[in-house]
C-alpha cells in the first residue's frame, strides 16, 4: 500500500451534503497505481441511497446559492479556484500517483482548473439574458436566464481536474448545484479536489459519488437530476443520450477523437515534427484531441518521418514522479486495448519505424513505448477508431485535397490540426475540415473564452465560452406590457372588416 496520506483518508468515501462520509456499500474497486501495479486504496460503488441523499441536499443547496446576488456566486468561485491554486502540488501528485500522467502535467491542469473558475466567477455574472426589440411599441421584451437545477457529471479519467473545472464552474457559475461521477481511476484525487473547494461553498451544493456504470445510469435517470456532462467512449455516451432523450433532460456529451493532422510542405519542418510528437504521445495517448491520424505531404514525407523517429525515441518514459516526459498507460486493461489496435494494424501491413513494444527497462506498470508507424492505408482499422495511446499513424498525400478528403472521412469529428503557411490552406481547412476545433500551427491548446466540443459522432455540445455557461441554462422570453392596456390588434372580438369577404 502506498503511504500517500489521501489514500488512507479518502478510500471507500463520498462527499454528501458537505461532508466526506465513508460509504455504506459493500461493493468496491481496487485503485491500482498504474506505474507500480501496487493497490493504493479503494472506491465504493455507492449505493441508490447516498445518491438520492446527495441529489436532496443538492436541491436544497442550490435554492440557495440561486437567491444570492451574482456579486456573492462570483465571489465564492474567485475563493474556490484560490484554494485550487494553494493546493496545486498536492492536487498534482495525487493524480500522478492515481492515474500515471506525469507531475508536470498533472501541475499544468491543476493550473488550468483555476483559470476555468477564474473565467466563469466573471462571466456567469455578465451575462444574465437581454432585451430584444419588442413587437409591439411601449412593450418590454427580455430574454432571461435560468438555472437548470442539479447538474450531473459523469467523467472520464484522463483530465479529471480541469474538465470537471470547465463544467462545474460554468455550472456552478450559472446558479445550479453539481453532483460528481468521477472516473474510478481517479475518485481519490477527484475527492481532494472537491474538499479542497467545499470551505468556500455551501454544503451540499457541490457532492460525489464513487462508482461504476450502475451509478453513472442511476445519474442520468434520476428525476431530480435536471442535466448530464458526460465525457467518454461513444458507446457510453450513446447510453447517455438515450437515457437524457427519456426526460428530454439536456445533455452536454463528449465522446472521444481520431483527429487528423496535416502537414504541408510551406511548414516549418523542425517545429510540425515536435508539435506531432507532442500532440501524439501527451498523457500517454490518452487525450480526445491526440494527433492519431498524420497525413504529410510526399515531397516531405520522408524528412517528417525520420524528424518524428528521432524526437520519440528521445522521449523518457517512466513513473510520472521522476524525470520523464511519459508515464504509463491508466490500466491494464487500456493497455491490453491498445496493444491489440497496434498489433492489427502492424499485421494488416503497417511497418513500425519506431516504438511498438513494451519498454525493457521497466519491469512493472502498464508502460508502452511511443509508436511511429509508417504506410498505414486509410482503411487501417487504426485510422478509423480512436487509438487512445501514444501512437502516430502516418499516412502518405499527394496534396492539399487529398488531404482533406481523408481528415473528413472518420466518423468523428472534434479536432484537428494543420501545419501550414500557406494562406489559402489555412482558410480551406477552417472553412473545410469537419470538426468542432481546427489548429492552425498551435496544436490541442484549449481557451476559456472559445468552445470545445465536436461534431458527427465525437458529441454534442459545448464547454468553454459563452456556450458552455449557456449548455447549464434555460433560456425564458418575457414580454412586459407596463400599461396593462388592452391589445385590440387581435384581440377578441375580432373586427368585421377582417372576416372573409369573397362568397362562400
Amino acid at each position: 500500500m502506498s503511504g500517500f496520506k489521501p489514500f488512507a483518508d479518502y478510500s471507500n468515501h463520498i462527499l454528501v451534503n458537505g461532508e466526506l462520509r465513508r460509504s455504506a456499500s459493500t461493493t468496491a474497486l481496487d485503485v491500482i497505481d498504474p506505474a507500480t501495479e501496487q493497490v493504493v486504496a479503494s472506491v465504493s460503488d455507492a449505493t441508490d441511497a447516498e445518491l438520492d441523499q446527495a441529489v436532496a441536499s443538492a436541491m436544497q443547496a442550490q435554492r440557495a446559492w440561486f437567491k444570492l446576488s451574482a456579486l456573492e456566486r462570483t465571489e465564492a468561485l474567485h475563493k474556490v479556484a484560490q484554494a485550487i491554486e494553494d493546493n496545486r502540488p498536492l492536487l498534482a501528485e495525487s493524480m500522478t500517483r492515481e492515474m500515471g500522467k506525469p507531475y508536470k502535467e498533472a501541475f499544468d491542469e491543476v493550473t488550468w482548473s483555476v483559470w476555468a473558475f477564474r473565467y466563469y466567477a466573471e462571466v456567469s455574472r455578465h451575462d444574465h439574458g437581454r432585451i430584444v426589440g419588442p413587437v409591439v411599441g411601449g412593450h418590454m421584451n427580455l430574454v432571461t436566464k435560468h438555472p437548470l437545477g442539479v447538474v450531473g457529471i459523469i467523467m472520464a479519467f484522463n483530465f479529471p481536474y480541469c474538465l470537471y473545472s470547465w463544467e462545474a464552474a460554468a455550472a456552478l457559475g450559472a446558479g445550479n448545484a453539481v453532483i460528481l461521477k468521477p472516473s474510478d481511476h481517479t475518485s481519490i484525487s477527484s475527492l481532494l479536489f472537491l474538499k479542497t473547494m467545499m470551505p468556500h461553498l455551501p454544503a451540499g451544493l457541490i457532492g460525489l459519488v464513487t462508482g461504476g456504470v450502475r451509478v453513472g445510469t442511476a445519474m442520468v435517470a434520476h428525476k431530480d437530476i435536471h442535466g448530464i456532462a458526460f465525457t467518454g467512449s461513444v458507446g457510453a455516451g450513446r447510453a447517455v443520450a438515450k437515457g437524457c432523450a427519456e426526460n428530454f433532460k439536456k445533455a452536454l456529451i463528449e465522446t472521444s477523437g481520431n483527429d487528423p493532422f496535416i502537414v504541408m510542405p510551406s511548414a516549418n519542418l523542425d517545429i510540425a515534427a515536435r508539435a506531432a510528437v507532442f500532440a501524439a504521445n501527451l498523457n500517454a495517448g490518452q487525450v480526445c484531441t491526440s494527433g492519431e491520424r498524420f497525413y504529410i505531404h510526399q515531397d516531405i514525407h520522408q524528412a517528417f518521418i525520420d524528424k518524428v523517429v528521432g524526437l520519440t525515441r528521445k522521449l523518457r518514459i517512466g513513473n510520472g514522479l521522476d524525470k520523464v516526459d511519459m508515464g504509463p498507460m491508466v490500466s491494464e486493461r487500456e493497455r491490453t486495448r491498445y496493444e491489440g489496435l497496434l498489433s492489427r494494424a502492424i499485421e494488416a501491413g503497417a511497418r513500425v519505424a519506431t516504438g511498438g513494444a513494451r519498454p525493457s527497462h521497466l519491469n512493472a506498470g502498464y508502460f508502452v513505448e511511443p509508436t511511429v508507424l509508417m504506410d498505414v492505408e486509410p482503411e487501417a482499422e487504426i485510422l478509423n477508431t480512436e487509438s487512445f495511446g501514444p501512437v502516430m499513424s502516418i499516412c502518405r498525400v499527394t496534396d492539399f485535397d487529398e488531404a482533406i478528403t481523408l481528415a473528413n472521412r472518420s466518423d468523428y469529428g472534434l479536432g484537428s490540426t494543420v501545419y501550414t503557411t500557406d494562406l489559402n490552406e489555412t482558410h480551406r481547412a477552417i472553412e473545410e475540415l469537419e470538426s468542432g476545433m481546427t489548429w492552425i500551427n498551435a496544436p490541442l491548446m484549449d481557451n476559456n473564452a472559445a468552445p470545445f466540443g465536436g461534431r458527427k459522432i465525437s458529441g454534442m455540445g459545448s464547454q468553454l465560452g459563452a456556450e458552455g455557461l449557456d449548455q447549464f441554462r434555460h433560456s425564458k422570453m418575457v414580454m412586459i406590457d407596463p400599461s396593462c392596456s388592452s391589445h385590440d390588434f387581435w384581440w377578441y372580438p375580432y373586427a368585421d372588416a377582417e372576416a372573409f369577404g369573397g362568397e362562400k
